[in-house]
């Protein structure tokens, strides 16, 4: 069992403080649909079925899956599916996703997340470093933040320490939101030539965004984009957070 949890990164969160705190910072209604991606001991996926109208777990560990509908048998509103969330179709229907996911496929997570077309919302359970990350904590903005900017708001939650899980993990984790926007920052026609300018950005060539935009833009037009953003043309592409490329992104294609 030691060495299953160790390759599936699974680290069980059991205080119930902690998981009401997650549950809570969920935001999840009673008319919701939840669907848990790692339902581990299924402590989580209990809270969770309290609070909402149905709650699809999952859970890839054969001998855990075969244990959860015992342990939650006295809920109705649970459904348990073993197997790889990632293999799993999105419902078709508004829903939210809520797990303390595997450290080792977050990134994994995130993109089914992001992938889903009626997904509201997802709160994740991650290492403190990747929330902070992607919700630019350390001043940087990532690749995959700034790509979906204009259709998520990423927001960094509370933190929970490391020993609350057992195992005790290296580090302490916290809350990632991903909130589908109720209106998008840009049109759906226009997302693609914002993903392809913001790659282009984050090509790294010439070592800042002025550089590597003048190879496929004008400089006269990047030097007036930048300017209107308020980007030094000596930035690099990480230090541009993601309101200052849409300004980048509507002065060059207006």
């Amino acid at each position: 069992m030691a060495h299953r949890r160790k390759s599936l990164s699974q680290n069980f969160l059991r205080d119930t403080v902690a998981l009401r705190t997650v549950v809570r910072a969920s935001g999840v209604r009673p008319a919701d649909l939840v669907v848990e991606p790692g339902a581990g001991e299924g402590t989580l996926t209990r809270v969770l079925a309290r609070r909402s109208r149905q709650v699809i777990a999952y859970e890839i560990d054969r001998e855990l899956a075969a244990r959860l509908p015992r342990r939650l048998g006295d809920l109705p509103n649970v459904r348990v599916v073993p197997g790889d969330f990632l293999h799993a179709p999105a419902p078709p229907t508004p829903f939210t996703v809520v797990g303390n996911i595997p450290y080792s496929r977050t990134t994994d997570i995130v993109r089914w997340c992001l992938n889903a077309h009626a997904l509201d919302r997802a709160t994740l359970v991650t290492q403190l470093e990747y929330a902070r990350k992607r919700t630019g904590g350390f001043g940087t903005w990532p690749l995959l933040t700034v790509q979906t900017w204009p259709a998520f708001a990423w927001r960094l939650g509370p933190r929970l320490r490391r020993e609350l899980f057992t195992p005790v993990p290296r580090t302490d984790s916290a809350l990632l939101h991903l909130d589908r926007r109720a209106a998008p920052l840009l049109p759906a026609r226009a997302m693609p030539a914002y993903r392809a300018l913001v790659a282009q950005g984050f090509t790294g060539v010439g070592g800042s965004l002025y550089a590597s935009l003048c190879r496929v833009e004008h400089a006269p037009r990047v030097r007036r984009a930048l300017d209107a953003a308020g980007v030094p043309y000596v930035a690099p592409v990480g230090h541009v957070s993601p309101a200052q490329w849409l300004t980048v992104f509507r002065h060059l294609h207006r």
